[in-house]
């Protein structure tokens, strides 16, 4: 009888043990350690947590509907590669720098704003269809912000970081394919590639003040295959022999390739300028291409068909009726819907990813493959996982 008992008890001290460990493995890490406290963000659209929408209230639905499951100020269907890397870090999502109510800055800020450009098109301020927040104006803000900071610490503003956060601190830009497209089809591909240098210059000139801030590890992401988007295959003059066997056009797509080039030699070149820096370059142009290219590999089925659009087809974009809006076109309503699938698609409007894909992307991000120099997460913080 005794026998037994003290088995019985023996089963019970493994079960419980496995229950713990079990348990221990769900749990939050509180332990869990990173050596950047805030992410500060520049950029476009892609990485947009809602500073236009704050700006121009004019968000509808579809947006959001994968995760948020409402309009939460990103132009895709749920998270942004900024929102993955943020939660890979630990991190909160970023609050706007514009958004007034319900932000809270005690990890950093994003100053990105759908439509922005790294360079201010010199004709107007507001220029139709391009952000006055372009790279020189998020730099502002930046300083302003830092100003603030140093200036309320002693006030116990809660939503504040510390003066000491900007040291320690990742600062991304994920900027630049307003500069390039906005131009295409007025001055095409020669026309545009006469500025994109002052375009990277701008860049690096932008890492350097920061740096001068205090700042001292930079992400820059290059620019994406813009050749395979649904819009632009629409909008942008081409010739049937200027499609290559994945359906994305060969020129356009080799200018990108051309600017990314020029970036990643701008940023070599920073680099011996604050060597006591990290200064990244990360290209998420070849994992975006293998998504276009290879979706099914991927667990996708459409590459170079949006998913929120009008007209089905090829493509599903029609440049008349933009994603999730209802225009009158020769008598009759028509609305730009999404699909109910998603993450089967690569594009979600034709100008921007799906989360699905920016979640591909992100994880590439994460496990260092594609940034030069390498540059572990790892080694800095406990990477969390992006479910």
């Amino acid at each position: 009888m005794k026998l037994e008992a003290r088995k019985v008890r023996s089963s019970l001290r493994q079960n419980f043990l496995v229950f713990a460990l079990f348990m221990a493995i769900l749990a939050p890490r509180n332990d869990a350690k990173c050596d950047f406290k805030a992410i500060f963000n520049f950029g476009d659209s892609n990485s947009d947590t809602g500073g236009f929408w704050a700006a121009f209230p004019a968000e509808r639905p579809p947006n959001g509907m994968t995760y948020f499951k409402k309009p939460a100020g990103r132009a895709t269907d749920g998270r942004l590669i900024i929102d993955f890397l943020a939660q890979a870090l630990g991190l909160p999502f970023l609050s706007p720098y514009l958004q007034s109510i319900g932000s809270d800055y005690r990890h950093g800020a994003n100053f990105a704003t759908l439509a922005s450009t790294v360079r201010l098109p010199h004709t107007s301020l507001f220029v139709t269809g391009v952000s006055p927040f372009s790279l020189a104006i998020q730099l502002n803000q930046m300083k302003q912000f830092k100003a603030k900071v140093d200036e309320l610490h002693s006030s116990g503003k809660a939503n504040l970081p510390p003066p000491n956060i900007f040291g320690k601190s990742l600062y991304t830009f994920y900027i630049g394919q307003n500069d390039f497209t906005g131009s295409l089809a007025s001055l095409g591909i020669n026309g545009v590639k006469q500025f994109l240098p002052e375009v990277v210059s701008q860049i690096a000139s932008t890492i350097k003040e920061i740096y001068a801030l205090g700042g001292r590890t930079f992400l820059v992401l290059n620019l994406a295959p813009i050749g395979c988007y649904p819009a632009f295959l629409v909008e942008l003059p081409h010739s049937v022999s200027d499609i290559d066997s994945f359906g994305c056009m060969i020129s356009y797509n080799r200018a990108v390739a051309d600017y990314n080039s020029m970036l990643k030699e701008a940023l070599r070149e920073t680099r011996k300028d604050i060597p006591d820096a990290n200064v990244i370059y990360a290209d998420i142009h070849s994992v975006m291409l293998e998504l276009f290219q290879h979706p099914s590999s991927h667990g996708m089925k459409y590459g170079t068909k949006a998913c929120c659009g009008y007209g089905g087809g090829a493509y599903n974009f029609n440049p008349q009726v933009f994603c999730g809006n209802t225009k009158l076109i020769n008598g009759h309503n028509l609305t730009a819907t999404a699909c109910s699938d998603p993450h089967n698609y690569v594009s979600w409007d034709g100008i921007h990813a799906t989360e699905a894909a920016n979640k591909l992307v992100a994880d590439a991000m994460i496990n260092g493959s594609y940034f030069d120099p390498p540059f572990s997460l790892h080694k800095f913080c406990d990477i969390q996982p992006i479910g």
